[in-house]
């Protein structure tokens, strides 16, 4: 899982997820091209972000909800936190919460249990080199039987 690649393609991207089912981008994608080399690896799911135009609106949604092995995943690129949900997800989050919520936008890896609705919440950072953060990461975890396990978090090395 990766987000805010804002159009930045790694060659190590295929390292890291060359063993994945599939990826997920959780937004601001940045270019068709990054999308389209992303799905020559694996199967792509993404939202579409804020920085996001064209034909990757077009292409991707803004908020995706399906079922992994079990679980109810929604994601969408700005979304908040627990306690601090954003507007524009606040309603579909409460009404029927998902195992996992996953969003991205802020550039900073978080991830967070909120126990009073019962779901993870990840937002696996910044993969791209656009933005303040000083770090890249990326996250990949097993899911299997409605439930999540093995999560790491992969903080890509600078370019010499």
């Amino acid at each position: 899982m990766l987000s805010d690649t804002h159009s930045w393609w790694d060659d190590r991207y295929r390292q890291y997820f060359e063993e994945c089912d599939e990826i997920w981008h959780a937004g601001d994608i940045g270019s068709m091209e990054l999308a389209m080399r992303l799905q020559e690896i694996r199967p792509l799911r993404a939202v579409c972000g804020n920085c996001d135009g064209g034909d990757l609106r077009r292409m991707f949604p803004l908020v995706l909800r399906w079922n992994c092995e079990g679980a109810d995943v929604l994601m969408t690129h700005i979304g908040g936190y627990p306690g601090r949900y954003d507007a524009s997800i606040r309603q579909q989050i409460y009404a029927r919460p998902p195992k996992l919520f996953i969003s991205g936008h802020s550039h900073i890896l978080k991830v967070q249990y909120d126990e009073r609705l019962g779901l993870l919440h990840i937002n696996p950072g910044a993969a791209g080199l656009q933005g303040w953060h000083q770090t890249r990461t990326l996250v990949r975890f097993t899911a299997d039987k409605g439930s999540f396990s093995d999560l790491e978090v992969i903080e890509i090395p600078k370019i010499s």
